[in-house]
C-alpha cells in the first residue's frame, strides 16, 4: 500500500501545482500583454528575481533538506518536535529580518550582480527601485517554507501546494486595477510582490495552527539542535547557492541583449508547468516520506518510493519534454504574442523554450534523486556535484554566447541540469536496495519513451495541419486546444496498449482513502 499512499501525495501536490501554475499562466499573459519584452518587464523580472534567489538559500536550499527529516524524525517519536519548530522559526526569523535590511541597502550592487548589461541604462534604475519594494518577501516566503515543511511532515499537503496560488492571485487582481486606476504598472507588480508573501504567510500559520502547532514569540536562540541543524544545512545552502550562481551567469549573459531577460523569462513561465506540477510534487512527498523508511531500516519500502517517483516523473516529463520541444511556437505564440509583445519575442522565446524542454527530465530526475542523499543527511555531495554543474554551466554559457548569443544562457541551463543528474545517480549507486531500479521501473521506461516518440510524430503532423488556424485570432485558441488534446490522448491510448502504465494505476491515486 505503501506506494499507492506515495502516488496520491504526488497527486495532491501536483493537482494543487497544477491550478497554481494556471493561474500563473493568467499573470504571464497579462504580464506580456502589458509590459512586453520591455525595459519595464526587464526590470522587474530582474527585481523579482532576487527575493526568489536567496530564498531558495534560506528555504529550499537549508530547511526543506535539512529541518524537514529532522523534524519528521521528531514528529514520529514525539520528541518535542514544536519545540524544534518554534526554535527553528524564529531563528530564521532573526536572521531573515537583518538579511532583508542588508538586502535592501545593497540593491544598487546586487541588481548590477544579477544584470550587468543593465548598467547605464534606464532598466537599472527601474530594478533597483522595484527590487528594494520587492525584497521584503524573502521574509515572508522562506518563513512560509519552513510551516510548509511542517506540514508536508505530518502529511498534510493541501495547504502547502495550495498557497502559491495566492501569489499569482495577487498578481493577476493588480495588473488590471492598475490599468484601470492609472498607476505605474512595475511599481505596482512590485508592492504586489511583498503583499503576496504576507497573505501566503498568513495562509499557512492558519494551516500550522489547524494542525495542532503553536510556535508563540521566542527570542532567538542557538540550541544544541539548532547548531545540528545548521551543521546539516549549510552543504544544502551552499548547493543551492551553486543553483543560484547557474542563474545569475544566464541572466549576465541574457542581460546584454535587449529583451533576452523577458524572452528566457517567458520561456521559463511555460516549461515550468510541467517542472513545477511533477517536481515540487516530488520534492515535497518523496524527502519525508524516504526519510522514514530508511530511518526505519525498510530498504524495500524506501526503493518503492524511489522507484515509484521516478516512474511517476519521466511518466509525465517525457512527453512534456517532446511537446515543449516540437510545438513551442505554437504555445508562445497563441499564450502570449498580444499588445506588447510581438512575433520576434515570439521565435526568441520559443527557441529559448525548446532548449529548456530538452533539460525538462533531467530538472525533474534532479528532484527524485536528491532526497536519496538529504534523507541520510548527505548534505555534501550533492553541494559538491552541485558544484561541477556550476562549472559546466559558466563554461557553456560564457563560451557559447559569442557563437548563439542569449540561447546559450537556456542551453547551458539544460546541459548543467543533465551533468548534475548524471552525478546524483552515480553517486547513489553505493546506496543499497533502496537506490536500485526495480524491475516494473525498468520494464516501464523504455515504453514511456516510445509512447512520447509515438506522440511527438502526432503532434508534428497535428501542428502542420493546424497551422492556419493557430496563426488566426480566436481560432488560435481552439486550435492549441485541439493540438493539448490531441497530444495527451495519443500518449496515453499508446502508452496502455503498449504498458508504459495502466488504468489501475491512476484509479489507486485517485481513490479516497477510506477511514
Amino acid at each position: 500500500m505503501q506506494p499507492i499512499r506515495l502516488v496520491k501525495g504526488f497527486v495532491t501536490v501536483g493537482g494543487w501545482t497544477l491550478l497554481s501554475r494556471v493561474a500563473g499562466f493568467a499573470r504571464d499573459i497579462l504580464m506580456a500583454a502589458y509590459l512586453g519584452a520591455g525595459p519595464v518587464a526587464e526590470a522587474f523580472l530582474v527585481a523579482f528575481s532576487l527575493p526568489n534567489m536567496f530564498r531558495r538559500f534560506f528555504a529550499e536550499g537549508a530547511f526543506n533538506m535539512a529541518f524537514v527529516p529532522m523534524f519528521a524524525k521528531k514528529y514520529e517519536s514525539g520528541d518535542d518536535p514544536e519545540g524544534f519548530a518554534r526554535d527553528a522559526y524564529w531563528g530564521m526569523v532573526g536572521v531573515l529580518v537583518l538579511f532583508t535590511l542588508a538586502g535592501m541597502a545593497a540593491m544598487p550592487w546586487l541588481v548590477l550582480a544579477m544584470a550587468a548589461g543593465f548598467a547605464d541604462d534606464q532598466r537599472f534604475d527601474l530594478a533597483v527601485v522595484y527590487g528594494t519594494i520587492a525584497f521584503p518577501y524573502i521574509l515572508f516566503i522562506s518563513l512560509t517554507a519552513l510551516l510548509s515543511g511542517m506540514l508536508n511532515a505530518a502529511g498534510r499537503f493541501m495547504a502547502t501546494a495550495a498557497a502559491p496560488i495566492l501569489l499569482n492571485a495577487v498578481f493577476v487582481a493588480a495588473m488590471p486595477l492598475a490599468d484601470w486606476m492609472g498607476w505605474p504598472m512595475g511599481r505596482t507588480l512590485a508592492w504586489a510582490v511583498p503583499v503576496a508573501g504576507v497573505v501566503q504567510l498568513a495562509t499557512i500559520w492558519w494551516a500550522v495552527r489547524r494542525a495542532g502547532f503553536r510556535l508563540p514569540f521566542r527570542w532567538p536562540r542557538l540550541t544544541p539542535e539548532l547548531k545540528r541543524l545548521a551543521v546539516i544545512a549549510a552543504p544544502a545552502v551552499l548547493a543551492g547557492g551553486v543553483v543560484q550562481i547557474n542563474l545569475i551567469v544566464g541572466r549576465q549573459v541574457a542581460s546584454f541583449t535587449e529583451g533576452a531577460v523577458a524572452w528566457l523569462s517567458y520561456a521559463d513561465r511555460l516549461y515550468q508547468l510541467p517542472l513545477g506540477v511533477v517536481g515540487i510534487a516530488i520534492g515535497v512527498v518523496l524527502l519525508p516520506d524516504l526519510s522514514r523508511r530508511l530511518r526505519a531500516g525498510d530498504a524495500a519500502g524506501g526503493q518503492a518510493s524511489f522507484n515509484r517517483g521516478a516512474e511517476f516523473a519521466l511518466m509525465l516529463t517525457v512527453p512534456a519534454a517532446v511537446a515543449l520541444v516540437l510545438i513551442a511556437r505554437p504555445l508562445v505564440e497563441v499564450l502570449f504574442q498580444r499588445g506588447a509583445f510581438g512575433p520576434d519575442d515570439t521565435a526568441a522565446t520559443a527557441l529559448a523554450l525548446a532548449a529548456y524542454g530538452l533539460g525538462l527530465p533531467a530538472f525533474v530526475l534532479h528532484k527524485v534523486l536528491q532526497p536519496l542523499f538529504y534523507a541520510r543527511e548527505d548534505t555534501r555531495r550533492p553541494f559538491y556535484y552541485a558544484v561541477v554543474s556550476m562549472v559546466v554551466n559558466a563554461v557553456l554559457a560564457v563560451g557559447l554566447m559569442p557563437l548563439i548569443g542569449f540561447m546559450a544562457a537556456a542551453l547551458a541551463t539544460t546541459l548543467s541540469a543533465w551533468a548534475m543528474v548524471a552525478q546524483l545517480w552515480w553517486g547513489s549507486r553505493g546506496m543499497g536496495e533502496a537506490a536500485h531500479l526495480d524491475a516494473r521501473f525498468r520494464a516501464r521506461i523504455w515504453r514511456i519513451v516510445l509512447a512520447a516518440a509515438g506522440m511527438g510524430a502526432a503532434l508534428w503532423l497535428a501542428a502542420d495541419a493546424l497551422a492556419p488556424m493557430l496563426a488566426q485570432g480566436g481560432l488560435r485558441y481552439a486550435a492549441l486546444g485541439a493540438l493539448v488534446a490531441l497530444g495527451i490522448g495519443v500518449y496515453f491510448a499508446l502508452g496502455l496498449l503498449i504498458g508504459a502504465f495502466h488504468l489501475s494505476d491512476f484509479r489507486s491515486a485517485l481513490r479516497r482513502r477510506r477511514p
